[in-house]
């Protein structure tokens, strides 16, 4: 598996309170989900990231998307899952051991299996030899060997995980590229991921930097599929341009849509080399955009906000919209702000050189020689020492600096050194990270 190639998914999906919850924490190793007796209480994450025998994989937990009524009917189960299902490689199907199989159990069973997806029965619940004789009956779901297993206890999860698993490929080690980020060949690859609120003009900001129509179907209300992208090659550079478009709407979300969104737009940002924020110039920025810039800033992706619809912001001035842009997303003090109008594609030409020179900034190695000379230079104003630094990686750049203190560097001093990085070597649009060794 190369590092752009999205990760395989597992999707749990069941009835409410059969233990899903239960299960995702218990494959992920952390208590990430809430969870409690009362069904349908899953509100907080329901998207992990786990390894099986050094096979990663992303993990789903649809727990939290049946309102609090037992008698839902399942097609609405489905509908509301759907968009996880889509993206699913692997579906975990949870049944409660030790209760009887319900009409509703059976009538999930029956629109699970059309999907054509691969498909295991998880029996749970099963956690002494007595029990285990129930599990026979679960054969009369048509779906095959079931698993039984405790994921209290976590008892069988290594049987069910190695069957899962089994057809995930390993990672590949990435390929040595140079400092611009260029194979062999010199052919530079920048992936670029569009994100922003609802209606900030994504997908005619996609329109206009390939400039070509793309029309994005919706098949459920506030959802996409999955992202539409478009590849544009200018001489040895090849763009490819992912659009989150459309996975949120206002007052068209339901709680797991609306997470799903979430957890599709963080996938695609992994996936990208360079992040551009839109901004909607008639609104200024909200609290919405600081938490999406936050995910690209946690990802360590080189980031652009593109202040978009500025055609249609009369009287303003760009010194002072970019001011108040510094003032409410203070962590990409490193982004380039650009100016824009989608619709009228002005400012597209500024758009591509700032995401070339952002990509090359993330991608630039430092010598270790270059580093100690510029080491010589610092003037700390704490009692901190630092001996030398060297850079571990690139994108986004990586720094080990050794000095003389057990503890992590205090904030103060790791900004003046990210501050004098950039001055000296141009880190312009990437974030810079620095990890602290004692010598």
């Amino acid at each position: 598996m190369t590092p752009d190639e999205p990760l395989p998914t597992i999707v749990i999906v069941g009835r409410p309170n059969v233990g899903k919850s239960t299960l995702f924490n218990a494959i992920l190793g952390d208590r990430r989900s809430i969870v409690g007796d009362e069904p349908g209480i899953t509100r907080d994450r329901i998207y992990g990231e786990a390894e099986y025998r050094g096979k990663r994989f992303g993990l789903i937990d649809t727990g939290g998307i049946i309102p609090n009524d037992a008698a839902l009917i399942p097609t609405q189960i489905l509908k509301q899952a759907q968009v996880a299902l889509e993206m699913a490689s692997h579906i975990l199907y949870v049944i409660d051991g030790r209760t009887e199989i319900t009409a509703s159990d059976r009538d999930l069973a029956k629109l699970l299996r059309p999907l054509g997806k691969p498909l295991t029965l998880v029996v749970n619940k099963i956690d002494a030899k007595v029990r285990e004789n129930l599990v026979p009956e679960f054969y009369s779901l048509g779906l095959g060997d079931p698993f039984a297993i405790s994921a209290e206890h976590k008892l069988g999860l290594d049987d069910l995980l190695s069957h899962v698993t089994e057809p995930f490929p390993r990672p590949e080690p990435e390929a040595e590229e140079s400092e611009a980020g260029e194979s062999e060949t010199h052919q530079r690859r920048i992936k670029v991921a569009i994100i922003g609120r609802p209606n900030v003009g994504k997908s005619t900001m996609l329109n206009a930097l390939v400039g070509a129509e793309r029309a994005i179907v919706s098949p459920i209300a506030g959802t996409t599929r999955d992202a539409v992208d478009e590849t544009v090659q200018e001489g040895n550079t090849s763009y490819r341009f992912v659009d989150t478009a459309g996975i949120r709407r206002k007052g068209k979300t339901t709680e797991m849509p609306e997470k799903l969104s979430v957890v599709m737009a963080r996938r695609h940002i992994r996936m990208a080399n360079v992040v551009l924020l839109m901004v909607d110039a008639t609104e200024g920025v909200v609290s919405s955009d600081a938490t999406i810039a936050g995910y690209a800033h946690e990802e360590g992706r080189a980031v652009i906000v593109v202040v978009n619809k500025w055609d249609a912001a009369e009287g303003k001035s760009k010194r002072a919209f970019a001011e108040a842009v510094r003032d409410q997303l203070k962590f990409l003090d490193y982004a380039p702000i650009l100016f824009a109008s989608a619709k009228n594609a002005e400012g597209i030409r500024r758009i591509y050189s700032t995401i070339r020179h952002s990509f090359d900034a993330a991608s630039k190695r430092i010598t270790t020689g270059e580093l100690n000379r510029f080491v010589e230079t610092l003037k700390f104003e704490s009692d901190i020492r630092v001996y030398y630094i060297t850079q571990a990686s690139v994108r986004p750049p990586t720094f080990v600096v050794f000095t003389d203190q057990a503890d992590k560097m205090h904030f103060s001093v790791e900004r003046f050194l990210i501050n004098r990085l950039r001055e000296q070597f141009g880190f312009e649009g990437t974030p810079i990270v620095i990890k602290t060794k004692r010598r």
